[in-house]
């Protein structure tokens, strides 16, 4: 077949019926010219795109072809285009460059911070790409037609069953496959348990922590629930909070305006952000409560394998069973990009959970189920959960010394677990004045109020996590913290 521009592979749209505004042309060959350069500057042809020839350029815009082939030579020049022989023409690498400096310079500062200390995303370069790469093609070349269809809502049997058996050996979780559910992290785990709470009661709220996630209160309020604050001190989150108390007839505006909460959503392990763990007397009143009022306890164990000077502390769930949506992701011990997560839920609950998962039409990709479940069944999973576990108790350590040695001013908490810590500043420094002052010295970290529900303040504070960044940049990024926050008060 001839080559035309009808069967030519990149479809490109060149409006020559005008001038581009501002250019001043008019001839032919400089219109083109000035159509090709707004293209590629406005990133329409990115860097690497092959142009087509100029026999087939001319023919679809009714140009010569010498006009065309003139065209091209003059960009070419301009550094615009690339002519590679054989091969054609190209749209040359540096253009991009050329087109930011053709107006303005880029404003490099927009890029953010160098360093990122932010908490809540473990190191990127620590996924295990080869074992997920063997785990992927063995399950892949295992895998029946049937896996490869549309999957059970509930996730797929063999990732169910593996997690089930991880859980309860390494979270002493009590689960079987019939009550785990595989879903897109606990952001949309999260999700269909408050929409599951608001079809039975429409007039649900749910009970946070006074410190934690704000896009998890986010999501709550999303489905339409009241989000009630429960408030935290060293010993974790208050479970009279959540108990209905008597209501003078006289003060209707205040506490008899409040629904009844229908569950409570905790980080017992490893509270986030401030780190501390749910005291045991304060787990069996949680619990007593779900029993008394038939409410339920959402339970994040975001972190629960990462623990450095302590013993493990087992699930929640393990206490009530009946009570407890136990929550968990492989977010943090493999990336939080393959959306992968897992609910265990009473039997009360599970059917509806999985019939609100069929509706989302959000269960995860069935390759990543089955290269999970291969993961976790050849130990795979547990080596990095290992690994990871030393590679982050150094990294913490790390912090600890920098910090007493540079800024002994600055006191750590929560940091026997998890990959992130709370450091308290001293009187007379402001969080968003440590914010901006870290981010001077190319640091992104975030202060405890950014955590925080408004009327729960506590002392300023930074959450430093120490899981992002890479190894050969970890260092670097402590010592820049360091330098800021020894850096005398503004």
């Amino acid at each position: 077949m001839p080559e035309t521009w009808a069967n030519y592979s990149v479809d490109l749209h060149l409006d020559l019926a005008a001038p581009p505004p501002g250019s001043g042309a008019q001839r032919p060959k400089a219109r083109l010219e000035a159509a090709l350069r707004t293209a590629i500057r406005s990133g329409r042809l990115p860097p690497e795109t092959r142009l087509p020839s100029s026999r087939v350029l001319a023919a679809d815009l009714g140009l010569a072809r010498n006009t065309v082939a003139d065209a091209f030579g003059q960009l070419v020049a301009e550094g615009w285009l690339e002519a590679r022989t054989g091969s054609g023409t190209w749209v040359a690498e540096q253009a991009a460059t050329t087109a930011a400096g053709a107006g303005q310079q880029p404003d490099r500062t927009a890029r953010g911070p160098r360093y990122d200390l932010r908490a809540g995303v473990p190191a990127m370069s620590a996924f295990p790409r080869r074992s997920w790469l063997a785990a992927s093609r063995t399950a892949l070349e295992a895998a029946s037609d049937e896996d490869l269809g549309y999957p059970d809502p509930r996730g797929l049997p063999a990732l169910r069953a593996a997690v089930a058996g991880y859980l309860a050996r390494a979270r002493g979780v009590i689960a079987d496959q019939d009550n785990v559910l595989i879903c897109p992290g606990f952001s949309g785990g999260l999700a269909l348990v408050s929409r599951v709470l608001m079809a039975r009661t429409p007039d649900a709220a749910v009970a946070v922590e006074a410190s934690g996630h704000a896009l998890h209160r986010k999501i709550i309020a999303a489905q339409g629930a009241t989000v009630v604050p429960v408030p935290l001190d060293h010993l974790g989150a208050y479970p009279a909070a959540v108990t209905p108390a008597p209501v003078d007839p006289g003060r209707t505006a205040g506490r008899a305006a409040r629904r009844p909460v229908s569950a409570v959503l905790l980080t017992p392990a490893h509270q986030f952000p401030l780190g501390m763990t749910l005291a045991p007397a304060r787990r069996t009143a949680f619990t007593r409560w779900a029993g008394q009022a038939g409410g339920l306890l959402i339970e994040d164990d975001y972190d629960g394998e990462y623990r450095f000077d302590r013993q493990p502390v087992g699930a929640l769930q393990a206490l009530a069973p009946e009570h407890v949506i136990y929550a968990g992701t492989a977010s943090k011990s493999l990336a939080p990009g393959l959306r992968l997560g897992w609910l265990v839920a009473p039997a009360s609950i599970a059917a509806e959970l999985a019939a609100a998962q069929e509706l989302s039409g959000s269960s995860p990709g069935v390759l990543e189920q089955l290269t999970l479940a291969r993961l976790i069944e050849t130990g795979g999973y547990d080596r990095q959960v290992r690994q990871s576990r030393l590679a982050y108790r150094r990294r913490r350590d790390w912090l600890i010394t920098a910090l007493r040695r540079q800024a002994p001013q600055v006191r750590l908490t929560g940091i026997a677990a998890g990959l992130h810590a709370v450091a308290e500043l001293p009187a007379g420094l402001s969080e968003a004045g440590m914010v901006n002052r870290a981010a001077r010295h190319g640091v992104a970290v975030r202060g405890l109020g950014d955590y925080t529900m408004a009327g729960y303040e506590r002392p300023p504070a930074l959450v430093i996590g120490f899981g992002r960044p890479a190894d050969h940049a970890f260092t670097a990024a402590v010592a820049r913290l360091c330098a800021a926050l020894s850096e005398p008060a503004d």
